[in-house]
């Protein structure tokens, strides 16, 4: 009797809110004793209910071990079971004495392990939605279907849905067994997203000094709902400006109209009105700082509320002390030996009476994008430990008395300069770029201009270049080191043209980073040899047998590896046949054979960002029986050009895949020797064979671009171009090749392949729709002079290196005509319209733009209105 009541021992004590404890014994209670615990050696354990843990492992983990001694009863079994419950592998856990012989005890631990995960699903959301989600929350399949899990994934999708808008989302998770798999589960994930919640209103208390509109201006995340109201009635805002301008208030008269447009004109077109906490918290810094900007430096936030409206959008309520409107008294200068105070004075640009500008002082001693600044005055003469301090010394009523405490420190010389993170191309093909070099002084200009040099390359993720600055204070150096990410430069294209009644296929590759001197070596073949920065690109366009055009280039951008004087060989050939056969007595082509070579060198003066180029170039055109596409002499012959070229330009802009600021300006021209001016011959008699057999031409061009970052990476690119082709003698007039063709994409046809003319892409506009008639018998068309002008807003969406996407609104005009006779710079066609650009480092920029043409262009009623154009590689600029 006293065996079976030491067999039915049980011991299970409550852990949390989820645990139990029972004792299983028999009906008599007279061995164990409650009031006087026993101490047991373990004399075996034995483990039941698993299925997917290990017995000898759970046996382990409970920190039971045979031999041991516990205390019965006690907290040694309590702890046991704790320690398995928080594996959060179980929904329940015993442990029993199964037998006591004397001394020992005989355990045995029983679980009942949790369901596993076989799949999950979601309903309510769309499959976008769901795959976002489902790449968030990471559950695969075994995990186990812990509350635990459940809480996490619930959490993780309503931030998810909090991040867009819907503060109210709610997430109801089912485990549904699965009837193909013991002890699995579906997981049901149930979302209701709600109603997306909004800013309805941010109302603002206290401001005098700045209007609502220069506040909630300031607040760059925490926007309220877009308005469009076009029928409140100008009136009212009219009378009220002019009568503050007539009364000496024009400050007042400008925020009468900011007012009346913000209140009736505010779309929200690339910031939301959803609204997040630490954005919100921000925005109420960048509105002190604002306030500072403008000259109230006591300016506070006393209250601020936000509240749920009643349509379930919600409310925020700010309070603004502003304090009074400082001016500057007194500035002085301490601790400057290197350049007097008036110098420096001149730098800060604020001057005694001034309105404070806590922003301005700061830009204007630190860092200013726009204007030279203290800083970078020391530091571009390196000045690397130079620090200033701006104190205030004195506050008095509304003047501020400020006294600029410098320490300009030792020059620091630079030691190394060192390069992280190119796994492709070579060093020397990076630190030959680079203004930074080891013995030069420190300068901060040379930092900011390596980085553009070396987002110029192409090579790297322009957004991740990093410049390491680490100065060495013992010995007033510093090291630096350049910190880059590889990305693809080789790009492939593809494109289709319609020309000559003909749709004409092209394919070309680049390869933007070759290496020549390892075209030889197998193991360099990883597809390509690569890595010395030199650029190698094939080019194929055909239509069927007919027609093939073909081209090769290469360009070694540092010519002797010393200096940046990129010499570029091309060789190019196209041939265009009439379809008889070769044999036919009929059988008549068009074949054109180029080649060029070109020296490109960076000038110094009158800065280095100047570029000149000289080139030159032989072509052969050869005719036979080709009459079909120049009306023009007998359709047999060849014509031949020479021609010099030389190009001078300046660019400055930030980066090549995405400008911010800078610009590019470029003149060219292009020439050929006045063979007729050396000649007695009469050029008006000759047939056309002859009078073009050695091509006489003067080819102008002029291109400038502008970048200007309006806000925060919206950036405004403005353009013109303008292009002349000119001759030397009347008796021949233009040249038949070489001419300018405008409208459309901008991608070449089979035309531009055999005659050389130049397409501008004009958006709005069919395809060489805006091209002029040299006249109506000749059948020769090609404008001799073009302009076009153009504007564009542009927004990225990605700057992701392996895919930069930007949307755009552009405004576009421009026109082509023969002869400056005919030429007027203000009579062009006009258009716009929205488009949108993918960069990808295989393919380059791709483009897809709609535009309108609001213009007619006579004898061509579909040329323009409503006109989608596809680009690639910037071919409409």
């Amino acid at each position: 009797m006293k065996t079976m009541k030491k067999y039915i021992l049980l011991v299970l004590l409550m852990i949390g809110c989820n645990l139990m404890a029972q004792v299983r014994i028999g009906d008599d209670l007279s061995d164990i004793d409650y009031n006087n615990p026993q101490k047991y050696e373990i004399a075996g354990i034995t483990v039941e209910g698993t299925s997917y843990v290990d017995k000898n492992v759970l046996s382990m983990l409970s920190g039971l071990r045979v031999g041991n001694e516990i205390t019965v009863p006690g907290d040694d079994v309590a702890m046991a079971i704790r320690k398995i419950w928080d594996q959060g592998m179980f929904e329940d856990v015993e442990i029993n004495a199964t037998n006591i012989l004397g001394n020992k005890i005989f355990l045995q631990i029983i679980v009942q392990e949790r369901p596993r995960v076989s799949k999950f699903s979601f309903s309510g959301v769309k499959k976008s939605e769901a795959d976002d989600i489902r790449n968030k929350i990471n559950i695969t399949r075994g995990d186990i279907a812990t509350s635990h899990l459940e809480n996490k994934t619930r959490r993780i999708i309503e931030d998810y849905f909090a991040d867009k808008g819907f503060y109210n989302a709610k997430v109801t998770i089912q485990q549904v067994p699965d009837t193909t798999r013991d002890h699995y589960v579906d997981l049901m994930i149930d979302i209701d997203k709600g109603k997306k919640v909004k800013i309805g209103a941010i109302n603002l208390k206290g401001n005098q000094g700045l209007s609502d509109a220069q506040i909630l201006s300031a607040m760059k995340e925490t926007k309220e709902k877009g308005v469009f109201n076009p029928l409140d009635p100008l009136g009212p805002m009219v009378i009220n400006a002019v009568a503050d301008a007539i009364t000496l208030k024009p400050l007042r008269a400008i925020t009468d109209v900011e007012e009346y447009f913000y209140e009736n004109y505010r779309p929200r077109i690339f910031k939301s009105s959803k609204f997040l906490e630490a954005n919100y918290e921000e925005d109420k810094q960048n509105i002190i700082a604002k306030y500072n900007a403008k000259g109230y430096r006591d300016a506070i936030i006393v209250n601020d509320s936000v509240y749920s409206l009643d349509d379930g959008n919600i409310g925020i309520d700010i309070e603004i002390d502003e304090g009074n409107l400082y001016h500057y008294r007194d500035i002085k200068w301490t601790g400057n030996t290197k350049y007097d105070s008036e110098t420096l004075g001149g730098i800060l640009g604020i001057k005694k009476g001034d309105v404070y500008n806590k922003e301005l002082l700061n830009a204007n001693l630190t860092y200013s994008e726009t204007t030279l600044d203290i800083s970078s005055l020391y530091m571009d003469d390196g000045y690397l430990f130079f620090r200033v301090d701006p104190v205030e010394v004195s506050v008095e009523n509304d003047s501020i008395d400020l006294e600029i405490r410098m320490q300009e420190g030792k020059q620091a010389r630079i030691s190394n300069v060192t390069l992280k993170g190119n796994t492709k191309t070579n060093d020397y093909v990076v630190m030959r770029e680079m203004y930074s070099r080891p013995g030069q002084l420190f300068s901060r200009s040379d930092v900011h201009r390596t980085i553009r040099e070396l987002a110029t390359l192409g090579f790297f993720n322009q957004e991740s270049i990093n410049p390491d600055v680490r100065p060495n204070y013992t010995d007033n150096t510093v090291d630096i080191e350049y910190q880059v990410e590889e990305a693809s430069a080789d790009q492939v294209s593809f494109s289709a043209g319609w020309g000559l009644n003909m749709l004409i296929l092209s394919a070309g590759v680049s390869f933007n980073n070759f290496s020549m001197r390892n075209i030889f070596k197998k193991d360099a073949w990883k597809p390509i040899p690569s890595g010395d920065g030199q650029k190698f690109s094939l080019q194929v366009s055909t239509y069927g047998t007919r027609y093939i055009y073909y081209a090769a280039s290469f360009t070694e951008p540092w010519l002797g590896g010393r200096k940046p004087n990129a010499l570029t060989t091309s060789i190019y050939q196209s041939f265009y046949s009439n379809g008889y056969e070769r044999k036919d007595e009929n059988f008549g082509y068009f074949r054109m054979t180029g080649v060029t070579v070109g020296l490109g060198k960076r000038l110094t003066w009158p800065d280095d960002y100047f570029t000149l180029y000289h080139g030159l170039s032989y072509m052969n055109y050869r005719l036979k029986n080709y009459s079909s596409i120049y009306n023009f002499g007998t359709g047999n012959g060849y014509f031949n050009l020479i021609s010099y070229n030389i190009n001078i330009g300046r660019n400055s802009v930030s980066q090549p895949i995405y400008p911010r600021n800078g610009s590019e300006i470029m003149l060219s021209l292009e020439i050929t020797p006045p063979y007729s001016l050396f000649s007695n011959t009469d050029y008006s008699t000759l047939p056309d064979d002859d009078k073009y057999k050695w091509i006489e031409m003067h080819k102008w061009k002029f291109k400038a671009v502008w970048f200007s970052e309006l806000y925060e990476k919206l950036v405004l690119m403005t353009r013109v171009r303008f292009g002349y082709l000119g001759y030397y003698n009347d008796q021949i007039g233009p040249t038949p090749f070489h001419r300018f063709y405008l409208g459309g994409d901008g991608l070449s046809t089979g035309g531009s392949m055999f005659d050389s003319r130049e397409i501008i892409g004009m958006r709005g506009y069919a395809n060489e729709s805006l091209t002029p008639n040299l006249n109506s018998t000749s059948g020769v068309t090609g404008g001799s002079i073009f302009t076009k002008y153009t504007m564009e807003l542009r927004y990225p969406l990605s700057l992701n290196p392996s895919a930069t996407i930007y949307v755009m609104g552009f405004l576009e005009a421009g026109n082509c005509w023969v002869g400056f006779e005919n030429f007027n710079p203000f009579k062009v066609y006009r258009s716009a319209g929205v488009g949108a650009r993918i960069y990808l480092p295989m393919f380059g920029l791709l483009g897809l733009d709609w535009g309108y043409g609001f213009d007619a262009v006579p004898g061509n009623s579909s040329a323009n209105g409503s006109q989608f154009h596809f680009s690639i590689g910037g071919s409409i600029d």
